[in-house]
């Protein structure tokens, strides 16, 4: 072998090394921003509408296996798999109600064929059989300003979209001051009762549905387990293992009038 070859074996040997290295880096560069994107994914918004008898967000994407057989019993197309760009845990099931709301099937056929529990039969399930009204995939919740019936505008789009017609979303009649002879028609949704099946964003007028469904989470607050609902046999019930704390003072020694009267004298007392 000629010095010219073995001075050229060298210097291939290191654009070799030299290549192998751009070559790490820049799958190094791709994988982060592969996994940059993932990341974002999983960190999605938490507006987030799952299938019927879903558990707890949190418990869902641990349980969810991905496996996508709910997807593929909903007769209506209503369910979507997240894919990269749907700004949603990937691989997950969701559904978009202005697009496709969730139609209400009898069978709920969705949720029988889970197989991890994500989905859980028992939540949609009275005296053995199930039952989609019990379902709870959202709120939904109106946006006065946008909502053309509070405009005075003559609009039950989504009265009369709703599948459980009259009871989870009702029309409040008032009288329109202004004119003095026309009526109001305001929708008014009742959380007991809708299931968040987004029918009535779907079928809202407006550009932008003035209804629309949010999680339950999202949607309502929470009064804290210390208030209790006097005329709510159920709920009164959590005062049997309470103990009353009473505090008296000199100011509890008087009468309400006399409190009143007093101004700020005593209030402070011990």
């Amino acid at each position: 072998m000629s010095n010219h070859s073995q001075a050229k074996k060298p210097l291939s040997d290191r654009r070799k090394f030299l290549l192998n290295m751009a070559r790490g880096a820049g799958y190094a560069v791709i994988g982060g921003f592969v996994w940059s994107a993932y990341l974002d994914e999983a960190k999605a918004s938490p507006l987030i509408l799952r299938p019927p008898a879903a558990i707890n967000e949190n418990d869902f994407l641990k349980t969810c296996i991905k496996c996508g057989l709910c997807v593929e019993a909903c007769p209506y197309d209503t369910l979507k798999l997240a894919k990269p760009g749907d700004h949603r845990p990937i691989g997950t099931p969701f559904f978009t109600p202005r697009d496709i709301p969730c139609y209400m099937c009898e069978d709920i056929p969705c949720v029988p064929v889970c197989p991890s529990g994500a989905l859980d039969e028992a939540s949609v399930t009275v005296d053995g059989h199930l039952d989609i009204n019990t379902a709870e995939m959202g709120l939904a919740v109106i946006d006065e300003n946008s909502c053309i019936a509070f405009w005075g505008i003559q609009c039950d789009a989504c009265y009369r979209a709703c599948p459980i017609l009259g009871q989870a979303i009702t029309v409040e009649y008032s009288k329109n001051e202004r004119t003095g002879k026309h009526a109001f028609m305001k929708p008014v949704v009742h959380a007991d009762a809708c299931t968040g099946c987004g029918m009535c964003e779907q079928a809202c007028v407006t550009e932008k549905p003035a209804i629309f469904i949010l999680p339950r989470e999202v949607a309502m607050g929470k009064a804290g387990s210390h208030y209790i609902k006097g005329w709510d046999k159920k709920d009164e019930s959590r005062l049997k293992d309470a103990h009353a704390i009473h505090t008296t003072t000199n100011v509890s020694r008087k009468k309400a009038v006399d409190k009143l009267n007093a101004g700020f004298e005593g209030l402070l007392d011990e």
